[in-house]
């Protein structure tokens, strides 16, 4: 069990960095498109900032998308065991994305403003796609040590 919680705990953080990392960056990109200069300094500094300042918000998100999300899939698997890697990924590829479309359709408003475009609500399916490849490789068992 502590194994399953550990997985879940590294997915949900993994997410949440790559998720931020790619929203800061669609920020940055439309604050570019205006015509600003960014550095690579000024994309770093935005980046740790969001790092430290998105956790009350966005952090919560991705916890309740994952624990959604890879409970369904791990019932799937059962049944389709060498689909896992796969069944993990597709889990965290959908729950992200459909967390903000829930959102959106509920609330009617994008909290995240980069997913208010295709490629920002794809980007975020990525990271969550990560986490459910770090959830798939930190849950595995281990049959001989060495994997």
């Amino acid at each position: 069990m502590g194994r399953i919680v550990g997985s879940y705990l590294a997915a949900v953080i993994s997410t949440y960095i790559v998720g931020v990392i790619f929203i800061s960056q669609g920020n940055i990109a439309n604050v570019v498109a205006m015509g600003f200069q960014v550095t690579v300094a000024n994309r770093l500094d935005a980046v740790l900032h969001d790092l430290t300042h998105m956790t009350g918000i966005y952090l919560p998100v991705i916890a309740v998308s994952m624990l959604i999300s890879l409970p369904i899939a791990a019932i799937i698997i059962k049944y389709l065991p060498n689909l896992r890697p796969l069944g993990y990924i597709l889990a965290g590829i959908t729950g992200l994305i459909a967390i903000h479309v829930i959102i959106k359709l509920v609330f009617g408003i994008s909290g995240i403003a980069p997913t208010r475009t295709f490629i920002g609500l794809l980007a975020q399916g990525l990271a969550g796609g990560f986490g459910g490849y770090m959830f798939h490789r930190l849950s595995a068992k281990r049959t001989n040590g060495l994997s």
